[in-house]
């Protein structure tokens, strides 16, 4: 696994998003900015844990499929569905 290609394309997939970015959120006394959540991403020798799920085995067929969508240089398509605009 080329970890040095993983976080290099993962800083590349925030920056899409707009790390650090904060947005407009309407209340109900008028608006104000806010920070999307990260979703953290944590590398291990033997696997990942996504966001705070459980430790998820390189060898595990969704968790290659994550990692090839990151390294393809693409949002990870089990997250989309819950972050379509990109986390």
């Amino acid at each position: 696994i080329d970890f040095d290609l993983i976080l290099e394309n993962v800083k590349d997939l925030n920056s899409l998003v707009g790390e650090g970015v904060s947005e407009v959120e309407h209340t109900a006394r008028g608006a104000r900015l806010r920070r999307p959540e990260p979703l953290p991403l944590t590398l291990y020798r033997n696997g990942l844990v996504l966001g705070h799920g459980a430790f998820r085995p390189y060898q595990h067929p969704a968790t290659q499929q994550c990692l090839q969508d990151i390294l393809d240089g693409y949002f990870p398509s089990e997250l989309q569905p819950r972050y379509p605009d990109g986390v």
